[in-house]
């Protein structure tokens, strides 16, 4: 090995372990106490944990990384019964300690970005404390039983179900294994969007509701604050910036879906989603300049989006709209699947895009211009049913404040789309 790069995985293992301290010692902040381990001797504890390894791959032998990983282990072992000898129990610093003995030593066996991935980890869920024990002291029953269910359906189900075509010629395109993948996958979204939005506290306001609650569902969005603009009508423009950011958020959040499920689309998709998201983001602007300071926003209840039944129905929709797509591609060209996506995008525009991005993804279906175009329709048909809950279900208040931004979403959605 030469001598630079052996200096780069000391110099790397010192960073890890810097950084870790830092924020150990700054958390800390207790005046006339000392700390057990601040940031020297979390520097300390990475270059050690990195010569360790260094010591071990010279001699070929374990013994040496053993004895250091039983000393540091040993060494906090002592502290953690003194401080729970004075009634501040508590193994966190001692975990960090070690995880970091560990990340030194990955970085000298050349595992560089894992171990710097596993240290910046660290220091975020050492920095999250308050919020994650506060996360924690408000799950519900519910919570714990979805989260399981997620589990359920991703880590037990998904691995044991088959992964080949099944169908007769030519609609030999259902794959259980993708079919029941792109459940978990829509499922997860709605889940990680539900996390940070109990996370972080949808009370913190009715925008940064729509910005997070766009990410798990625009159109749960669109209902809730519909809902609400009756009996709240001198918020309307917050729930009118709300339901648009989400509306916005749900074209990035189709995009990063094509992209993963068929990267080949996203060159032909970027633009016209691009546009549509400009369009909504300047609406959204000048209603957020526009709307006058309103003291005391009311908190949205946050639902738990996943449930094991949902996701099931979600699985046969994207089945029948397979099913539905391929067939009126192949019986009526490409005007068929035209109008197969407008209309199931008046339901769902997840399933759809998820359809045809797997059916181009096949070399005998579709082009993928057809593929795209029938991904804009959807979103075209999605957002104008949305637009028609939201104008005819809420306040006179929240269609005055929302009637110009769907309006502008709405025309530029359709010129782009004839422009295809």
């Amino acid at each position: 090995m030469e001598q630079y790069s052996v200096f780069y995985r000391f110099a790397v293992a010192l960073f890890i372990g810097f950084l870790i301290g830092l924020q150990r010692e700054y958390a800390f902040n207790k005046e006339g106490k000392e700390l057990a381990a601040g940031v020297r001797t979390f520097s300390l504890i990475g270059l050690i944990g990195c010569a360790a390894a260094m010591i071990t791959d010279k001699t070929g032998s374990p013994l040496p990384f053993i004895a250091v990983i039983f000393i540091i282990g040993l060494l906090f072992l002592v502290n953690h019964f003194i401080q729970a000898w004075h009634g501040t129990p508590g193994l966190t610093t001692e975990v960090a300690a070690l995880m970091t003995a560990m990340t030194g030593a990955l970085t000298y066996w050349n595992q560089i970005t894992l171990a710097v991935a596993i240290g910046v980890t660290i220091t975020i869920l050492l920095s999250f404390k308050l919020e994650l024990h506060s996360f924690a002291r408000n799950l519900t029953r519910a919570d714990v039983f979805s989260t399981l269910k997620f589990a359920v359906i991703s880590a037990i189900i998904l691995p044991i179900l088959p992964n080949k075509l099944y169908g007769p010629e030519p609609f030999n395109i259902f794959n259980p294994y993708k079919i029941w993948l792109f459940v978990v996958f829509i499922s997860a979204i709605s889940f990680v969007g539900y996390i940070f939005m109990k996370l972080i506290g949808a009370n913190k306001g009715i925008t940064l509701t729509g910005l997070l609650g766009g990410l798990a569902s625009s159109t749960a969005v669109t209902i809730s604050m519909t809902q609400k603009s009756k009996s709240s009508a001198l918020l309307a423009k917050s729930f009118a910036l709300a339901i648009l950011i989400a509306w916005t958020v749900m074209f990035a959040r189709i995009l990063i879906i094509v992209a993963v499920i068929n990267s080949s689309l996203v060159a032909l998709l970027w633009t016209p989603f691009l546009i549509s998201i400009v369009s909504g983001l300047l609406y959204c602007i000048y209603l957020y300049r526009t709307q006058k300071a309103e003291p005391g926003q009311e908190q949205v209840a946050i639902v738990n989006p996943f449930e094991l039944t949902p996701a099931i129905k979600f699985g046969l929709l994207f089945t029948l709209i397979m099913f539905v797509a391929k067939a009126a591609q192949l019986y009526m060209g490409d005007t068929g699947l035209y109008i197969a996506s407008f209309i199931t995008g008046l339901a769902d525009a997840d399933a759809i895009v998820l359809s045809v991005a797997r059916l181009e993804n096949n070399i005998a279906a579709i082009t993928p211009l057809t593929a795209v175009k029938a991904i804009v329709y959807a979103t075209v048909s999605n957002t104008f049913i949305k637009g028609m809950i939201a104008i005819f279900g809420g306040s006179v208040q929240l269609r005055k404040a929302l009637l110009p931004g769907f309006v502008l979403m709405m025309v530029t959605l359709v010129v782009v789309t004839f422009l295809l």
